[in-house]
């Protein structure tokens, strides 16, 4: 794959040319700081994480920061900037969420509360951000701030619309395969009767946590190679895609094995632990789109060097028995 190199630069780099480290350092204080003070939170936050599947990836979201912070940090201009007026609404956001949790969290699920949590402290970074680097600078550090938006946990109401969404997607695209397939099946809703067997697509079955990691990682991809907007965008969009054919393409294969082999097929890792081996087979058309895509860029657009100007451009299902 031909992908030219990532570059941190800007085209016209700011005035002063980049911003030394040691600029960063009282920013690196204050995110240490509220971090020690909401560790709080933060300590359950990932205890949390560490024992969900679906909020796994977020144990990554700071180091994944912290990478593309020290990537981007020679874009951002070298003399001094007043602190943006756009710090109140983070820091409003924050206080807000603080204030929320603090009155309602008796009726909160530890989800929920912890969703709050975390956006407040991820508001209050954002804030400080606004006050040491200047709305320039928060423009230039764009991407890793909006990705450390993956560190907040999907309330639990988003997670049941999303579990749904993607259940019912998965249902439709499997039936498309059954037909295209021709594997005879009859359908009711989410429940497919196949020969000697009747399975289900449960809740479980909606695969969003290797969605949001394939989310994740395009978003990833367009910020260190995609410059066309367009481009980057149809790759966010083919991710979504691919989850659910993925989902789908699942349910036939376990659902083929099952006429074939037998509904014992159910009870073995294929189908508890299979998620994995499916997730790798969908990483392959989109690491083919993001291949044709760099080869476009590289006719259409010169090859980046150093001072070239990158933008900030925002990464298992299973069945079961009734």
């Amino acid at each position: 794959m031909n992908i030219p190199p990532y570059s941190t630069s800007a085209a016209n780099p700011p005035a002063g040319g980049p911003a030394p480290k040691s600029r960063f350092l009282p920013f690196l204080i204050f995110v240490t700081l509220i971090t020690a003070l909401s560790s709080r939170f933060l300590i359950p936050l990932f205890i949390y994480c560490a024992g969900k599947q679906l909020d796994s990836y977020i144990l990554l979201i700071p180091l994944i920061t912290a990478y593309f912070l020290y990537l981007d940090h020679k874009r951002v201009p070298a003399n001094r900037v007043s602190p943006s007026a756009w710090a109140f609404i983070p820091a409003a956001i924050g206080a807000a969420a603080v204030a929320l949790d603090s009155h309602a969290r008796q009726h909160l699920s530890q989800r929920d509360s912890l969703s709050l949590m975390t956006l407040a402290f991820v508001s209050f970074i954002a804030a400080g951000g606004f006050v040491h680097f200047g709305r320039q600078g928060m423009r230039a550090l764009a991407f890793p701030f909006g990705f450390l938006l993956f560190l907040i946990p999907l309330p639990g109401a988003v997670v049941d619309t999303l579990e749904t969404a993607s259940k019912l997607a998965s249902a439709e695209m499997a039936a498309i395969f059954f037909n295209l397939f021709d594997v005879p099946v009859l359908r009711n809703g989410t429940y497919f009767q196949l020969p000697g067997v009747t399975i289900r697509v449960a809740q479980e079955c909606s695969g969003i946590h290797s969605s949001l990691i394939l989310v994740i990682a395009s978003l990833i991809a367009c910020h260190l190679i995609l410059r066309s907007y367009w481009r980057r965008a149809v790759l966010i969009l083919f991710a979504i895609v691919i989850g659910v054919v993925r989902n789908g393409f699942r349910i036939l294969v376990l659902g083929w094995l099952c006429v074939h082999v037998g509904p014992q097929i159910l009870d073995t890792p294929i189908h508890h632990q299979g998620g994995p081996i499916f997730f790798l087979i969908s990483l392959v058309p989109m690491a083919l789109l993001l291949w044709a895509f760099c080869k476009a860029e590289s006719k259409r657009l010169p090859r980046k060097t150093p001072g070239d100007n990158i933008g900030p451009g925002l990464a298992g299902s299973g069945l079961q028995s009734p």
